[in-house]
């Protein structure tokens, strides 16, 4: 039997509920702050993201890519910002109002082991905020990431603020971080040693238990800021304040891609289990647009594996079943069938939800089936009603009929309907 490819998932009836909750409050939060949609590529040039995301990185390892036809290297996108930032230079989105502010979701594709909330197919939420250099928009942005938790039922994310610098204080502190490992190398775990000289600030980030001490130790990058890093610091830590956003600084917190400069962080559920307890981060990327070699164009965003949220919500969301409808329509032998079908249709145009009973099923099999998929009103016709071009609407929580003329059938349905909503 042909099963899912290892690490994707389907997303099941069951379970559509809490996504589409996730969905339309991604949505409320990233337009109620003046963000709009932008719908991205599923693959782009391979070039995007080797530029963009670095070398060494593990994104860049973690790529699906391809030779299509024509003979383009192609990659099904591993992130999205760098592809709004493709999407801003060309479409000419500089003559707009700055900052341009963007959203997104959709799937992302990284090859990498499975495991509870990290899949090879996951799906991201993204805000991008591209044309400013204010540190404002970096505390606006990391309290947009935390009113979308809250919207959806994580009450208690913290967010972890640190400063990597930039291209000029940077490769000094770079130099005296690598020395420090060097002399504790034997103390670190082997990706800690591979990382060492490739990528010395993901050491930082090592969650292995042995290292804790070596890297709780290592020199602080927020100790050794340049004078234009330390005033964006400190300007962003006084708009996280005006805005009542609580923080913690990390200084071992840094990104994986290779853009990122100055701001970054990351929110965590209240009860951190690990590395995979991290809900989603974001940070200032100046140095991206020259990656990818458009003209320099500051810029500031956050992402969140949605599956991860899904993971962490607090509420349950144990809402109405797959399926719900409002009425269902029973029916006995051909003729009736017909009759039923042709109600359905005027509710279905009406934006009622309903369906009917297929395949001459008994009517007591129908009404369970009406019970299962949680429908207020049942509609039944037999002989007797088609006789008399009416039908039979029963309230299915007090047990309360009438018989109803097929000529006024949707008028007496919505009625019906209106009446079994509870009073608020």
């Amino acid at each position: 039997m042909i099963q899912s490819p290892r690490g994707t998932q389907d997303i099941l009836p069951d379970t559509w509920p809490a996504w589409r909750r996730i969905f339309e409050a991604a949505t409320r939060v990233a337009e109620g702050a003046g963000y709009a949609r932008i719908e991205l590529p599923m693959f782009e040039s391979t070039s995007l993201f080797t530029h963009a995301t670095g070398e060494h990185t593990d994104v860049n390892r973690e790529m699906y890519t391809f030779e299509d036809r024509g003979g383009d290297q192609l990659s099904l996108r591993p992130e999205g910002t760098a592809s709004v930032f493709r999407a801003y230079f060309q479409h000419g989105m500089k003559v707009r109002p700055q900052p341009v502010r963007l959203y997104y979701m959709g799937s992302m594709f990284r090859y990498e082991r499975p495991q509870k909330g990290r899949f090879r197919e996951h799906r991201q939420f993204g805000c991008e905020a591209i044309g400013s250099s204010d540190a404002l928009v970096d505390a606006s942005l990391l309290a947009l990431q935390g009113r979308f938790y809250r919207a959806v039922g994580i009450a208690n994310a913290k967010a972890t603020v640190n400063s990597i610098g930039d291209e000029n204080c940077r490769p000094a502190y770079l130099v005296d971080l690598v020395a420090y490992l060097r002399l504790h190398e034997d103390e670190l775990c082997g990706q800690c040693r591979e990382r060492i000289e490739r990528n010395p600030l993901r050491v930082l980030d090592c969650k292995v238990p042995g290292c804790q001490p070596v890297l709780n130790a290592a020199p602080r990058i927020l100790d050794r800021l340049c004078d234009p890093c330390r005033l964006h610091w400190d300007r962003f830590v006084e708009g996280l304040r005006a805005l009542d956003t609580p923080f913690e600084i990390n200084p071992r917190l840094v990104r994986g891609l290779d853009y990122y400069t100055r701001t970054v962080w990351e929110f965590l559920p209240d009860e951190p289990g690990g590395a995979q307890a991290v809900l989603g981060g974001g940070g200032r990327y100046d140095a991206l647009a020259q990656a990818i070699g458009a003209p320099p164009v500051p810029g500031v965003g956050f992402s969140t594996g949605l599956e991860r949220v899904l993971l962490n919500l607090q509420s349950e969301m144990n809402g109405d079943p797959p399926g719900k409808i409002d009425v269902f329509i029973a029916s006995v032998g051909a003729e009736a069938e017909l009759q039923a079908l042709a109600i359905a249709g005027q509710l279905w145009d009406a934006g009622i939800p309903a369906d009917m009973g297929f395949d001459n099923r008994s009517l007591g099999a129908q009404l369970k089936q009406a019970d299962a998929r949680g429908a207020k009103i049942a509609v039944i016709i037999g002989e007797t009603e088609l006789e008399q071009h009416a039908a039979l609407v029963k309230n299915l929580t007090t047990g309360d009929q009438q018989q109803a003329a097929i000529a006024s059938i949707l008028t007496t349905i919505r009625e019906s309907v209106s009446a079994s909503q509870p009073s608020t």
